[in-house]
């Protein structure tokens, strides 16, 4: 049995605390709210997984002190964009354990992605990523689920995949650290533009070249960025775009769709009811691709459709009508 926290209490940081309750561990899990808090503690439910009722092993609280006191591991589950601040705020009680990234995204401000964050507010942590396509849902309810775990130091990660593994849920490790966090936070774009598509009526072959092509620019620009070219094509790049693409439980598949259908940017921020990852990393892959010098037209339209007012289907025709080249992949 280990002792685990996890900073987050959405609906990815309760489906990790319910498979590792289920193995045996004991989880103390950290909320921004109390009334979340209580629903965890008091009815064993969480707002964002309705059909899933939370195993014992798990305790919730608005306390980072009692949340991390005593663990072993820390898993970091906030939005991106709260990542810095919430780690300014809990630093102060992490003494030796390994903090895992479980978030997928930038810092915009920075153009950071989050294990640069970590390092550059505790800069002796032991660090490692966990990523793959993993809906918390179908998590939540132990449905067969493969996914990579990643450090610079190759113990960290097969001591964490011996945590993770179960029957339900498949643990690869991997050394390239960089490029998962990369293809994690890439692949929501693209999972945007498909539902875009989807909500302006386009059909399968239009998702086939846009999965496809929109693997090669998270390639070509996690590559200049320092990830490895086939970490791009496994289970943390290719494999999270695909099911980030097409699932209903897409949260950034469900905003681009409702974007297509004519919503505004915050009309669908408020149906979504929850962070939309995707969306906020626009602005930094965009800038990051100009800082790369790396060409990448779909992302480019998506960040003029959302800030220069290109309508969806000008977007399309635009992409549609570029200059010919060669399939470069």
């Amino acid at each position: 049995m280990k002792k685990i926290s996890i900073i987050g209490s959405g609906s990815w940081g309760v489906a990790l605390a319910i498979h590792l309750a289920k193995l045996g561990n004991e989880i103390k899990i950290w909320s921004f709210e109390e009334e979340e808090a209580n629903l965890i503690n008091k009815e064993k439910k969480c707002k964002f997984l309705s059909e899933v009722t939370i195993p014992d092993g798990i305790y919730c609280t608005t306390s980072y002190e009692e949340a991390i006191k005593g663990s072993e591991y820390i898993l970091h589950v906030t939005p991106s964009k709260f990542t810095r601040n919430t780690v300014k705020e809990y630093k102060q009680y992490v003494t030796n354990q390994t903090v895992i990234i479980c978030t997928k995204g930038f810092e915009k401000d920075t153009l950071c992605t989050l294990d640069e964050v970590l390092k550059q507010e505790m800069p002796n942590v032991n660090l490692a990523v966990l990523s793959g396509p993993s809906h918390a849902e179908e998590v939540s309810k132990g449905i067969p689920t493969l996914m990579v775990i990643s450090s610079e130091n190759m113990k960290i990660a097969q001591e964490l995949q011996d945590i993770f593994m179960s029957e339900n849920l498949r643990v690869y490790t991997s050394e390239d650290m960089k490029g998962i966090e990369l293809g994690g936070a890439l692949k929501n774009i693209i999972a945007f533009c498909a539902g875009v598509a989807a909500g302006i009526g386009l059909g399968d072959n239009t998702f086939a070249a846009l999965i496809t092509r929109g693997m090669t620019e998270i390639s070509k620009l996690g590559v200049a960025l320092g990830g490895k070219k086939q970490t791009f094509y496994g289970l943390t790049g290719l494999g999270d775009l695909v099911v980030t693409c097409l699932s209903e439980h897409s949260r950034n598949r469900r905003a681009g769709m409702l974007i297509g259908q004519g919503k505004s940017l915050e009309e669908a921020r408020k149906e979504i009811g929850m962070v939309i990852e995707g969306v906020d990393n626009i602005e930094v892959a965009y800038e990051l691709s100009k800082k790369s010098d790396v060409e990448v037209p779909i992302i480019s339209a998506v960040y003029n459709m959302l800030y220069n007012n290109l309508k969806p289907a000008e977007a399309v025709n635009m992409l549609m009508t570029r200059d010919k080249k060669s399939e470069d992949i």
